[in-house]
Parts: C-alpha cells; structure tokens; sequence
C-alpha cells in the first residue's frame, strides 16, 4: 500500500520529532541536539546540531515554513528555541530550571497561536501559550492547568500526544498510573477529561499517541517495558472521547504515533514495526517489520509523509 524510501542521515540520532508543512517541506529534530530539514519533498536533507545544544534531545517540533521554525527539548532545562532564517542560526525564548519540568508537545491552531504542554508541575499540566507564532510564551494560569492524578503525566515519543484541531479545539494524552484525554474547545482556558480504556496503571504504560479526524479519533499507546504485548493498546473515539471502540484486528504491539493519512486511512508506527488501517482504524494490517521508528507525520498542505526513528533512520513513504 506505501512505497518506503528510507534514507540515513549519517548520523546516530533518534528522532522524535516531526513537522510537515507540505509536499516540499519538512523538519526533523532528535537527540544530542540534531535538526534535519528537506525542502525537496525528502529528496535530500540537510542536517545540523544546534549550537550550544548538543546535548539536548529536540522532542517537540512546529515548523511553520522552511525559514520559522519552534523547538523544544525534552528534561531539564526545559528550552524552547526559535529559527528564522531556515536553521541557520537558533535563540532561545524560554528556559526554565525546574528539575519537575519536561516538555512533552507542541502544535498551533494557525501562524500565531500554539500551546506547548508537559508533564505536571505541582499536580497540574504543565501549559504555555504563544500568540505571535512562538517568539514569546506565556504559562497559563493555575486555574486554566487540569490537575492531574497520582503518577498522570505523558509522554514524548512521538511529540503527538497533543493535537490542535479547528479554531480552538486542543485533545492532550496523559499516560502513566492514570491514561485520560483531555479536551479544550477554548484554547485551553477549560477543560474536560474522558476516561481511556488503554492500558494503564504503571509508569510505562498509557496513550503515546493521538490521531484525530473531526469527531473522530484514534489513540495507541500500550506498556514500552512490553512492546510486543497485544493488550488495549489502541482505541477509536467517534463521539469527541464519550465512548470508545477497541479495534477488530490491533497492531501487532506497543505503537508510538498513529496518523490519519485520510477520513480512512491511518498509519500507526512504533519500535517494533507499522500498520496501517483502511476503515478508520477497526482493522490493522501489517505493513513493515523496519524496526526503530518512532514517528509518522503527514503534511498539514498536501500528501507528504515523512516517517523517522532510532539509529538516524529517516524515510519518505507514498500512497502507492
């Protein structure tokens, strides 16, 4: 169904982090401070270490262009960064050195207002928002933070545990001894949360992922300390989060990022291989056993998909 183009960026990053403006355009970002970006449509890339930062793991991305670009690292400190000239130089917006704080995602409603959040800070979400299109962030106030559980946090393996959707809607994933989706249709000023029925309950478990489509939307997570495990690990919602349908056929484990390619068709993708779903993610069937992927994004404007992972691993894939 997709022809893999994989490439290597000749490097050993793994990358996390994925941002497809559209059939030209595209960045990566990973560990020990990598950024990759293509203006070719994956043809070729163009790859190089923020200064400074070489030590960091880039988990959350936004790209807006090929020149204005958002980017935020994963552990202390926790470091928001800005590029508008194309990478060729970075500054930094917003630091915090707070040894609780951890960035799990990122993604803007249009070219000037996003939301960046991570895991709680004194029992609440941990939220920043920006309204010039990253430049400066602001934290949302204590009474705009959901407070969370005991041991609820999220995670940052595919920096697609948060979705921005219409004008306003934001879906947020937590995981961990509690898995809940959060939603706000107000830009985060309120929120509501829907039970879950993934796997949960250890600090390894819960939603890694969200799709959404509209009403609709597909989570998959499972336990990483049991990646082949086939237990409520994937989850279809066509009701805003209300109710939720286990699929007919899952992934064949633990999955780290799902996308919808299509109203349909989805990818899901994770360390141990990649499944697709024709009928809105009822049915999985397999489609690669290339291992160490740990993202899939498709191009907000046009068709690209861009798939990336562990031991530098980069690949275009195309509707055949």
């Amino acid at each position: 169904m997709l022809d893999w183009q994989i490439t290597n960026s000749n490097n050993e990053a793994s990358f996390r982090a994925v941002s497809v403006v559209d059939d030209s355009i595209a960045w990566i970002a990973g560990t020990n401070g990598w950024i990759g970006k293509t203006v070719n449509g994956g043809k070729s890339w163009n790859y190089k270490q923020v200064p400074g930062f070489e030590k960091l793991d880039f988990r959350s991305l936004y790209a807006h262009d090929d020149k204005n670009v958002v980017i935020a690292n994963a552990g202390f400190p926790a470091n928001i960064l800005i590029t508008n000239d194309g990478g060729r130089s970075w500054h930094t917006v917003f630091t915090l050195r707070d040894s609780a704080a951890f960035i799990d995602g990122i993604d803007f409603w249009n070219r000037n207002d996003g939301v960046i959040y991570g895991d709680p800070m004194n029992n609440k979400m941990f939220l920043l928002r920006t309204s010039d299109g990253g430049i400066t962030w602001n934290a949302f106030s204590d009474n705009e933070r959901p407070n969370l559980n005991e041991g609820e946090a999220s995670f940052a393996a595919s920096g697609t545990t948060i979705r921005c959707a219409g004008k306003t809607t934001v879906v947020i994933g937590t995981g961990g001894k509690t898995s809940r989706l959060w939603k706000s249709e107000d830009k985060g000023k309120s929120w509501k949360s829907f039970p879950v029925p993934v796997i949960q309950g250890k600090s390894t478990t819960g939603i890694f992922s969200i799709a959404t489509y509209k009403e609709n939307a597909v989570v998959v997570g499972g336990d990483y300390s049991q990646d082949t495990l086939k237990l409520n690990h994937v989850f279809i919602t066509k009701d805003g989060g209300k109710t939720w349908i286990p699929p007919v056929v899952p992934t064949r484990g633990y999955r780290e990022c799902v996308q919808y390619l299509d109203s349909k068709l989805l990818i899901a993708t994770g360390p141990t291989g990649t499944e697709i779903s024709f009928d809105g993610g009822l049915i999985w069937r397999p489609e690669s056993d290339e291992k160490y992927f740990h993202v899939v994004r498709k191009a907000r404007k046009g068709k690209l998909i861009v798939i990336a992972g562990g031991k530098g691993k980069v690949g275009i894939l195309k509707i055949k």
